[in-house]
């Protein structure tokens, strides 16, 4: 090896020992100044938090019950109705005919029960003046004045006029059973009839229009969905893990994808879990239901599911190892010490630490730019 070389090779021993006496000075002699903080007893509020998206409780969906034309469409996606309102007007020509046929069978009818009721009233008649020719007759057959033929025929008479009494009145009673039937099929005209005059069942906003005027609709065919913005809640999905911390009743945050923010609470917690996630349903209602909203918008909604008390310390004092292991940063002998630390819940400041921290033990905090090992002093002591 030449003069030469050996003089690069000494230099770059000397500029790596260098890096490696800096690198350890800093690392192990010179004290860095850190925040730290002390992990105290304490209470921190449970937050069970959950995607899920905005539904109504009764959404009404309007449909035809028969096969007819849109004849006209008098609301539109957005509007506000009110109860009865009419909504839409389906073609009717061929049912009012109908109807105007039925009227028509009722006039006629009405004539006829007029009829078999003079009926029996003549066969009433008939029968009561058979009745007194008879007791006539047998008053004068009685006295000698009439023949034994002359009464036969009288009682002749009156049998006669019980059955055409009786005659009369089932004449009678089939036109009154007529007139049942036509009224139940007046009833059953009108019925069908006002199923072309869509209404609103109930105070809501109209969500979805789905015909248009000019279309034809059957049995089944939605028209409008309707829902009352009184009934709006959120429906989100919680881990079968954490649901049982959750009641009826409890406060809760309601954050819509249009970052508007509304406060709410706990309405309904399901009773059937999805099998391939392993949530739950939670229905979270409004305090005060959002004056522009759309079914099925995503919010993230924040439960305040109680409090648990415990051990707390800074959210910040948190790192991983190189492993991947939670932990923090303990402040011992004026040195970082790493210590692995179970945690529990938590907020948007603090964490409840459930193992491997006591209380009154100093920390880095925010330890992120921090390693363990390294020679620390608190920002607000002085340097020896």
């Amino acid at each position: 090896m030449t003069l030469y070389k050996r003089l690069i090779a000494t230099a770059l021993l000397a500029a790596v020992l260098v890096a490696a006496g800096s690198a350890a000075y800093f690392r192990f002699w010179r004290a860095v100044p850190v925040a730290t903080a002390e992990a105290v007893q304490g209470r921190v509020t449970l937050r069970v938090t959950g995607p899920g998206t905005m539904q109504a409780r009764v959404p009404v969906t309007l449909s035809s019950r028969i096969t007819a034309t849109v004849a006209r469409m008098s609301a539109d996606v957005g509007d506000v109705v009110k109860r009865g309102q009419l909504l839409a007007l389906l073609d009717d020509r061929d049912l009012a005919a109908r109807r105007a046929v039925t009227g028509g069978q009722q006039e006629i009818l009405a004539r006829n029960l007029a009829a078999a009721q003079a009926t029996v009233a003549k066969a009433q008649a008939e029968l009561d003046l058979a009745q007194s020719r008879y007791r006539r007759d047998a008053d004068l057959l009685a006295s000698g004045f009439l023949s034994q033929a002359s009464l036969d025929a009288s009682i002749a008479a009156q049998h006669s006029a019980v059955a055409g009494l009786d005659n009369a009145r089932a004449g009678l009673a089939a036109r009154e059973a007529e007139r049942r039937s036509l009224v139940h099929e007046v009833s059953f005209s009108d019925t069908v009839l006002s199923f072309t005059r869509i209404t609103a069942p109930s105070d809501g906003v109209v969500i979805q229009r789905q015909t248009e005027m000019g279309a034809t609709v059957v049995p089944g065919s939605p028209i409008f969905r309707l829902a009352d913005p009184a009934t709006l809640w959120i429906a989100m999905r919680v881990d079968e893990s954490v649901v049982g911390r959750v009641t009826v009743g409890q406060p809760a945050s309601i954050r819509l994808r249009s970052g508007e923010i509304h406060e709410g609470k706990v309405a309904r917690i399901a009773r059937q879990s999805d099998a391939a996630t392993r949530e739950i349903e939670v229905d979270v209602g409004f305090n005060t239901p959002p004056a522009r909203f759309a079914i099925d918008q995503e919010a993230e909604v924040t439960i305040l599911a109680g409090e648990s008390s415990g051990i707390v310390v800074p959210v910040v004092a948190l790192i991983r190892d190189r492993s991947g292991q939670q932990g923090v940063l303990v402040v011992s002998d004026a040195r970082t010490v790493f210590r692995p630390v179970e945690t529990g819940s938590a907020d948007e400041k603090q964490v409840l630490i459930s193992k491997g921290l006591n209380a009154g033990e100093r920390l880095v905090s925010p330890a992120a730019n921090f390693k363990a090992g390294m020679r620390v002093y608190p920002l607000d002591a002085v340097q020896n």
